[in-house]
């Protein structure tokens, strides 16, 4: 599912000690630097989703990190899926 720009778009789960401990922050920090756009949101089971769009490498980098997450973070499961890109494309990258 690629857009006309080679972007793609990937939603994850991530599970654990992920709450409270500067899990979205970090996050949002990492995919500015890969120059994805997206969010990362706290969600009412305790895990945190992100939602990102950009260059398919880019995508991979973060979902590797995502797999440990900030030193404080105790990530215990990271669930990916593949979505179409919207229309439009988020900018930027948030938290919430």
């Amino acid at each position: 599912m690629t857009d006309a720009n080679g972007n793609r778009a990937r939603r994850w789960r991530v599970r654990g000690r992920v709450q409270g401990v500067f899990f979205r922050a970090s996050t949002r920090g990492l995919a500015e630097q890969l120059s994805l756009a997206g969010h990362a949101r706290n969600l009412p089971d305790g895990s945190v989703e992100v939602f990102a769009v950009g260059a398919p490498g880019a995508l991979d980098q973060l979902g590797q990190w995502l797999q440990h997450g900030p030193r404080m973070a105790e990530v215990d499961a990271v669930e990916a899926t593949e979505e179409p890109v919207p229309d439009p494309p988020p900018s930027g990258f948030r938290t919430g």
